[in-house]
């Protein structure tokens, strides 16, 4: 009879112990204050960042003709159509960046976000910032970088 209660007892300090184990779980993960449409939209130009400082970021034809996949139609033919300035539009600077990150998000709809991305250079001991805002379309299944201003 003893080992019969002692083996329930272990039953129910298990079932007890995987209780407690998931809400604790449950209860300690962090909700996603963003939209789908900004996580998505997010995602999108994270791919075009990590993309473009990944390879040759100076302004030329050929540059651009590799980052069209990630552009509206109409960037692509408002860049394609601009005279070379040496200045890189993704980044507003002459000087190419060490690295960036998505910042905030704010969504215009179902089709469409502006996303804060900040830029940095780091020349020791300096760090400097600088952030700019893309607008990002939906087109299709993608999201697309429509506009960059500072």
């Amino acid at each position: 009879m003893i080992s019969k209660v002692s083996t329930r007892l272990r039953a129910i300090a298990g079932v007890t112990s995987f209780l407690c184990v998931s809400i604790y779980i449950s209860a300690c993960s962090i909700p996603s204050l963003e939209s789908p449409q900004c996580a998505a939209a997010s995602d999108g130009v994270k791919q075009f960042y990590s993309f473009h400082f990944g390879n040759d970021m100076n302004p030329s034809p050929a540059n651009l003709k590799a980052r069209e996949r990630f552009l509206t139609p109409e960037l692509y033919r408002q860049l394609s159509a601009q005279s070379d300035s040496g200045v890189d539009y993704f980044t507003a600077s002459d000087t190419p960046p060490k690295t960036f990150k998505i910042a905030q998000c704010t969504a215009e709809g179902d089709d469409k976000a502006d996303i804060h991305v900040q830029i940095y250079w780091r020349e020791d001991p300096k760090v400097t910032q600088k952030e700019v805002h893309v607008e990002a379309v939906k087109s299709g299944e993608s999201w697309l970088v429509n506009k960059v201003s500072n």
